[in-house]
């Protein structure tokens, strides 16, 4: 009965332990990716991969992790091998279930990233059209999805600048001063995108509004669209009729900035214009073409010598 028992316990460890074991080390990967790692990074997903699992969306948040780490650190053959098994593995889930279906799941994460980090392969490796055509193809797979403006922002970052600003799509003003492509003409426009959210909007909005000063007698413009995001402080879910109040009466109604300038509300035009980092500046010269598409925070000095240019 004894050896019965110890049997029965060795048996249900054995089912249980890969469970156990497969808990992925998503944490340490991306610090060891932006440590420039790569090859560190690699050991310990290979080590803590459980022998003949099959991948789930977690490990393949880790997994992507892995090739961004190759990114990071320009291990490209790295970055290029864990990136494709990434986004072969997560194809291979997506046969049986949608991209979306659970907005909590890492799948998103992991396919976003596997595309993105494959598009900036081809461009270190000399191979920019390859990476524009790579990411329209996937961009048109994806479209609607959550992961949509994820590409839309690196495809735009290699084939927006020198182009005829596009059609800025707007569902409403929210500060009564409207905007339409045709003000494009004779001015140069600075794009401000922001979120309410965001504490690195925060940090820009005063630089934009000093640049604003300084510039407006010359001709420059600044358009700064918004959109909602479904919640409000501390992540509390509203509605888009609460959400937008709650956008007028803590930043419109208070920033210098936003009571000066058109405030569009448009989640299209955000989805369009690839704004998954915010704050996104995009730059438009006198003759409506894109001189700067800029994810991210800008230092002062540096977007000042691009405006002046091309005033």
């Amino acid at each position: 009965m004894k050896e019965m028992r110890v049997s029965l316990v060795a048996m249900i460890t054995g089912i249980l332990s890969p469970l156990v074991a497969a808990t992925p080390p998503t944490k340490d990967l991306k610090a060891l990716a932006f440590a420039k790692r790569p090859a560190q990074a690699r050991a310990l997903f290979e080590s803590s991969l459980p022998a003949g699992a099959a991948l789930d969306a977690a490990w393949l948040e880790a997994m992507s992790w892995v090739g961004r780490a190759g990114a990071i650190g320009e291990d490209w053959n790295l970055a290029a091998e864990y990136s494709e098994r990434t986004l072969q593995e997560s194809e291979r889930l997506l046969q049986t279930r949608a991209l979306d279906s659970d907005p909590e799941a890492p799948l998103p994460i992991a396919l976003g990233a596997a595309i993105e980090t494959l598009g900036k392969f081809y461009v270190a490796r000399n191979d920019p059209g390859q990476a524009v055509a790579f990411l329209r193809s996937h961009l048109g797979k994806y479209a609607g999805t959550s992961i949509e403006t994820r590409l839309n922002k690196n495809l735009l970052l290699l084939d927006l600048e020198g182009k005829p600003m596009p059609e800025f799509e707007t569902a409403e003003w929210l500060n009564g001063q409207p905007f339409a492509s045709a003000d494009l003409d004779d001015h140069v426009t600075l794009f401000f995108f922001w979120a309410h959210w965001c504490s690195d909007c925060r940090a820009q909005k005063p630089v934009v509004h000093r640049l604003l000063e300084q510039f407006r007698d010359r001709g420059l413009r600044v358009v700064a669209p918004t959109r909602n995001y479904g919640y409000i402080k501390r992540g509390k879910s509203v509605g888009p009729a609460e959400e937008r109040a709650h956008i007028l009466d803590t930043q419109v109604s208070k920033d210098p900035l936003l009571q000066r300038v058109p405030v569009p509300l448009s989640e299209p035009a955000f989805v369009s214009f690839g704004v998954s980092s915010t704050p996104t500046l995009v730059l438009v010269d006198r003759d409506g073409v894109v001189r700067l598409y800029h994810p991210g925070e800008m230092d002062e000095a540096d977007l000042a010598s691009r405006i002046e240019s091309l005033l």
